[in-house]
């Protein structure tokens, strides 16, 4: 009986490329990288000098019983895949949890080049805010440039546009930031992490790297110093199978032209709102832009007054919700927290002199 032209054939190879395969399969696992086929493929043809494909790889760690059979794993055919083109085109972030060696919570901030997987920052932190996102963002900006765009979830330290009414339609410090700069922010769908998926499995690659650690940090400086060290290593030293020919991310990153943002993209950006609110007794209403909170006077005499606040941008109208009366209109002042309406004080108490 003929056997079928189709049918792969079980290529013989020597022993001691067995024993090479599966070592390197061992080592790489256990220090928490990537140890499928394509991976010691690369190994072996860059660092041993060997030629084997990765279907004669996979065959051996199965009769070595080195491999575990996934039958629900969801094929790679049905998702839908998008790539940035250059570096610096996207930018996708992402916080994740990570537990210390004394059982404390701590956060691990990334920020992954889309194009070329590049670990652009990785910071550990007590907990991840707002202020904590711009400042790294910053500092990445200094050291690499900045990015066409920005892809994260919808977590409130990226985005307040899915908050409560009192905020929907503005923005926080990281928003105005990306729009003072001109960088177009996407953010997925709720509850859609697929769409974040690079930088989701970063993380995991990160922590699997982390858990290998026969020493576990006990602080976040402990934690920085290994993220430190798993950077250089997933940069500089490790082969992504998503590049072509298996390529570093440093190499990826560096051999191509960066890309930036477009001058004046965001110029017609405006983020307009309206707000319903109650005068309280001082005269004064509040409002959040950019994470601060600032207080708009009005007038005592409107104390307890419902209002309707029309917010474009920095553009502020106050109208009595009643009425249709308008009370303020005003251009925030981001320097300062009140925002004085402007008239003279009235007349103070005199004091009594002091009892002879």
């Amino acid at each position: 009986m003929l056997r079928n032209s189709t049918t792969q054939r079980d290529v013989t190879i020597d022993p001691a490329t067995v024993e090479l395969i599966v070592r390197l399969r061992r080592e790489l696992t256990a220090r928490g990288l990537d140890a499928g086929a394509h991976t010691i493929r690369w190994h072996l043809e860059h660092h041993h000098g060997l030629t084997v494909s990765p279907a004669t790889i996979w065959r051996t760690l199965n009769r070595e019983g080195l491999i575990t059979p996934e039958p629900k794993k969801r094929p790679k055919s049905s998702y839908i895949r998008f790539e940035a083109s250059l570096p610096n085109e996207c930018w996708q972030s992402d916080f994740t949890h990570y537990r210390l060696a004394d059982g404390s919570d701590a956060q691990i901030l990334s920020w992954l080049d889309d194009c070329t997987r590049y670990a652009i920052s990785l910071t550990a932190h007590v907990a991840v805010t707002t202020p904590i996102v711009v400042t790294t963002f910053r500092h990445a900006c200094q050291k690499h440039g900045e990015p066409a765009s920005t892809l994260t979830d919808n977590g409130m330290v990226f985005t307040v546009k899915h908050s409560g009414w009192g905020r929907r339609g503005g923005r926080n410090a990281f928003e105005t930031e990306l729009r003072t700069r001109n960088i177009v922010q996407k953010n997925g769908s709720p509850s859609h992490p697929q769409t974040q998926g690079k930088v989701e499995r970063f993380q995991q690659t990160m922590k699997n790297w982390l858990r290998a650690k026969q020493t576990q940090p006990e602080t976040t400086e402990e934690l920085q110093q290994l993220l430190d060290e798993f950077a250089t290593e997933y940069n500089q030293h490790r082969p992504h199978r998503s590049l072509p020919h298996h390529a570093t991310p440093a190499a990826r990153y560096q051999a191509l032209p960066k890309a930036t943002p477009t001058v004046g993209s965001r110029e017609r950006d405006n983020h307009t709102r309206i707000r319903h609110d109650k005068v309280d007794k001082t005269g004064c209403i509040t409002l959040r832009i950019a994470s601060r909170m600032h207080h708009i006077g009005i007038s005592r005499t409107h104390a307890g007054t419902h209002v309707l606040v029309l917010v474009n941008d920095l553009d502020v109208t106050i109208i009595n919700a009643a009425t249709g009366e308008l009370l303020r209109e005003l251009t925030i002042d981001t320097s300062r927290d009140y925002q004085p309406t402007g008239r003279p004080k009235g007349p103070q108490k005199r004091r009594k002199p002091p009892n002879q």
